[in-house]
Protein backbone atom coordinates (compact mmCIF):
# COMPACT_ATOMS: atom_id res chain seq x y z
CA UNK A 1 0.00 0.00 0.00
CA UNK A 2 0.96 3.49 -0.70
CA UNK A 3 0.38 7.08 -0.08
CA UNK A 4 -0.41 9.83 -2.60
CA UNK A 5 -0.85 13.51 -1.33
CA UNK A 6 -2.63 16.25 -2.77
CA UNK A 7 -4.18 19.50 -2.10
CA UNK A 8 -5.95 22.46 -3.14
CA UNK A 9 -7.45 26.11 -2.75
CA UNK A 10 -10.62 27.41 -2.91
CA UNK A 11 -11.99 30.98 -3.46
CA UNK A 12 -14.76 30.85 -1.40
CA UNK A 13 -16.46 28.78 1.40
CA UNK A 14 -19.23 27.46 -0.73
CA UNK A 15 -20.43 24.15 -1.32
CA UNK A 16 -20.15 24.73 -4.73
CA UNK A 17 -16.54 25.98 -4.56
CA UNK A 18 -15.71 22.82 -2.06
CA UNK A 19 -17.22 20.09 -4.39
CA UNK A 20 -15.69 21.50 -7.50
CA UNK A 21 -12.34 21.76 -6.35
CA UNK A 22 -12.53 18.17 -4.80
CA UNK A 23 -13.41 16.82 -7.95
CA UNK A 24 -10.64 18.46 -10.00
CA UNK A 25 -8.31 17.29 -7.12
CA UNK A 26 -9.47 13.76 -7.11
CA UNK A 27 -9.44 14.03 -10.70
CA UNK A 28 -5.76 14.92 -10.90
CA UNK A 29 -4.48 12.20 -8.59
CA UNK A 30 -6.10 9.21 -10.05
CA UNK A 31 -4.94 10.46 -13.98
CA UNK A 32 -1.62 11.48 -12.70
CA UNK A 33 -1.04 7.65 -11.20
CA UNK A 34 -3.48 5.85 -13.74
CA UNK A 35 -5.72 4.82 -10.58
CA UNK A 36 -7.95 2.76 -10.82
CA UNK A 37 -11.57 2.71 -8.17
CA UNK A 38 -10.62 -0.41 -7.15
CA UNK A 39 -6.93 0.11 -6.06
CA UNK A 40 -7.81 2.77 -3.80
CA UNK A 41 -8.05 1.71 -0.16
CA UNK A 42 -9.04 4.86 1.52
CA UNK A 43 -9.10 8.69 1.48
CA UNK A 44 -8.45 10.93 4.42
CA UNK A 45 -9.96 14.59 3.84
CA UNK A 46 -8.56 17.83 5.85
CA UNK A 47 -10.25 21.13 5.31
CA UNK A 48 -8.94 24.29 7.35
CA UNK A 49 -10.97 26.08 9.31
CA UNK A 50 -12.25 28.05 7.01
CA UNK A 51 -14.07 25.88 5.43
CA UNK A 52 -17.40 24.49 6.36
CA UNK A 53 -19.82 24.86 4.03
CA UNK A 54 -19.78 21.34 2.62
CA UNK A 55 -17.81 18.16 3.43
CA UNK A 56 -15.01 17.06 0.71
CA UNK A 57 -16.01 13.53 0.54
CA UNK A 58 -19.67 14.46 -0.51
CA UNK A 59 -17.95 15.54 -4.20
CA UNK A 60 -16.14 11.78 -4.42
CA UNK A 61 -19.32 10.16 -3.61
CA UNK A 62 -20.82 12.40 -6.74
CA UNK A 63 -17.97 10.82 -8.53
CA UNK A 64 -18.46 7.23 -7.77
CA UNK A 65 -16.40 6.79 -4.87
CA UNK A 66 -19.41 5.06 -2.84
CA UNK A 67 -17.22 1.80 -1.72
CA UNK A 68 -14.48 3.74 -0.69
CA UNK A 69 -13.86 4.21 3.33
CA UNK A 70 -13.85 8.48 3.39
CA UNK A 71 -13.61 10.92 6.52
CA UNK A 72 -13.30 14.37 6.74
CA UNK A 73 -11.23 15.83 9.55
CA UNK A 74 -10.70 19.89 10.46
CA UNK A 75 -7.21 21.25 10.33
CA UNK A 76 -5.50 22.33 13.64
CA UNK A 77 -4.95 26.17 13.03
CA UNK A 78 -1.18 27.28 12.41
CA UNK A 79 -0.26 30.98 11.91
CA UNK A 80 0.74 31.81 8.06
CA UNK A 81 -1.02 28.85 7.11
CA UNK A 82 -2.81 28.55 3.94
CA UNK A 83 -6.48 29.69 3.73
CA UNK A 84 -9.17 27.76 1.99
CA UNK A 85 -7.45 25.00 1.40
CA UNK A 86 -8.39 21.20 1.27
CA UNK A 87 -6.11 18.23 1.51
CA UNK A 88 -6.06 14.82 1.15
CA UNK A 89 -4.01 11.19 1.80
CA UNK A 90 -5.66 8.88 -0.51
CA UNK A 91 -4.22 5.04 0.64
CA UNK A 92 -3.80 3.17 -2.65
CA UNK A 93 -2.99 -0.85 -3.11
CA UNK A 94 -0.04 -0.95 -5.65
CA UNK A 95 2.81 -2.59 -6.74
CA UNK A 96 4.42 0.61 -7.64
CA UNK A 97 7.46 1.99 -4.70
CA UNK A 98 6.60 5.05 -2.89
CA UNK A 99 8.90 7.02 -5.24
CA UNK A 100 6.25 6.24 -8.25
CA UNK A 101 3.61 8.20 -6.57
CA UNK A 102 2.79 11.54 -7.93
CA UNK A 103 1.66 13.99 -5.49
CA UNK A 104 -0.90 16.95 -6.81
CA UNK A 105 -0.65 20.49 -5.24
CA UNK A 106 -3.52 22.87 -7.37
CA UNK A 107 -4.14 26.38 -7.44
CA UNK A 108 -2.44 28.22 -4.18
CA UNK A 109 -1.73 24.97 -2.62
CA UNK A 110 0.94 24.75 -4.94
CA UNK A 111 3.21 26.59 -2.47
CA UNK A 112 2.76 24.15 0.25
CA UNK A 113 5.09 21.71 -1.92
CA UNK A 114 7.69 23.43 -4.55
CA UNK A 115 9.75 21.07 -4.64
CA UNK A 116 7.40 19.17 -7.03
CA UNK A 117 6.55 20.48 -10.36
Amino acid sequence: MRGIRGAISVAEDTKEAICGATKELLYKIAEENQLILEDIASVLFTVTQDLAADFPAYAAREMGWTNIPLICMKEIEVPGSLPRCIRVLLHVNTAKVQAEMKHVYLREARALRSDLK
